[in-house]
């Protein structure tokens, strides 16, 4: 394990407590110190922090034998927040803070710390959050993991897999794979794909099993299940969040011509409306 420390961001919200349960159940799962960060838009008065002190409280005979560390910064947080990554090996916050807009789904800082921060960064939603659609759940813990099937990453999957030993938990992998929609000939006339889908799902499946596969080496203590379906990835892994424990997303590589650090619509898409935890994952360092 990392001697790193699991990172809560905290700002005296209940969003933000929530982050920090989540956090230290991260914390003692990984036998990691858990470090509560409360990033200050304006000094405070001396050595006094109420939210810090709130924090406190709130865990309260509730860290045997987990080390807690309590820090307070001076800045923006949507500046500080993301260099935390560089000192942790899992950034955690809430959905939403105690600034912006109430009818955000995710606040700026959150936003920030997902594109830029150097860990993972695990964004923990308010409870009761509707997800539509269909995906196959069943019985005990589920972590899901979105893989691209024409670009993987090595780093999300690795930790998803170990995210799922960790919980005890199956790990289902969501592959969408693009399906062209019906071409209309003529009124009344439709023309059929001029490619075969169920061989193209075949093929999906084939490419994502051998992708699997050393993963599966590694942890034969994971079972695994494999989710292939046409369409909306974003739309799929949304789904697949209700009642799940994790879901696990990557973050897009930088590249040349656009140097900045990226998300992608489908990672923050699932941040926007997932219903469980997300977890977004920095990309592999390149060769």
């Amino acid at each position: 394990m990392s001697s790193l420390p699991v990172v809560a961001a905290v700002d005296g919200s209940h969003d933000s407590l929530r982050a920090l349960d989540w956090a230290l159940d991260a914390a003692r799962r990984r036998g990691a110190r858990l470090r509560a960060v409360h990033v200050r838009q304006y000094p405070a008065r001396g050595d006094d922090d109420p939210v810090l002190d709130r924090v406190r409280a709130h865990l309260e005979d509730r860290t045997h034998g987990i080390e807690v560390e309590y820090t307070g910064l001076d800045g923006q947080p949507g500046v500080l927040l993301p260099e935390l990554g560089s000192t942790a090996q899992l950034l955690v916050l809430g959905s939403r803070g105690r600034g912006g807009f109430a009818g955000l789904l995710l606040g700026s800082s959150g936003l920030a710390a997902a594109r830029d921060a150097d860990c993972p960064v695990v964004v923990v939603p308010r409870p009761g959050r509707e997800v539509h659609g269909e995906a196959p759940g069943g019985p005990g813990p589920r972590v899901v993991v979105g893989v691209n099937a024409a670009g993987p990453d090595e780093a999300t999957l690795a930790f998803a897999f170990t995210e799922a030993a960790l919980r005890g938990a199956r790990l289902q992998v969501v592959t969408a794979y693009p399906w062209p929609g019906p071409t209309w000939m003529a009124p009344g006339e439709l023309a059929p794909p001029m490619i075969d889908q169920e061989a193209v799902e075949s093929d999906t499946r084939t490419l994502i099993d051998d992708l699997l596969a050393p993963h599966r080496a590694r942890r034969p203590d994971v079972r695994t299940e494999s989710w292939v379906a046409p369409g909306d990835a974003a739309g799929h892994l949304v789904a697949a969040s209700r009642d799940a424990e994790l879901v696990v997303v990557g973050r897009h590589r930088r590249r040349p011509p656009a140097p900045a650090r990226m998300m992608g619509s489908v990672t923050q898409a699932v941040l926007l409306h997932a219903a469980s935890p997300v977890a977004v994952v920095p990309p592999s360092p390149r060769e």
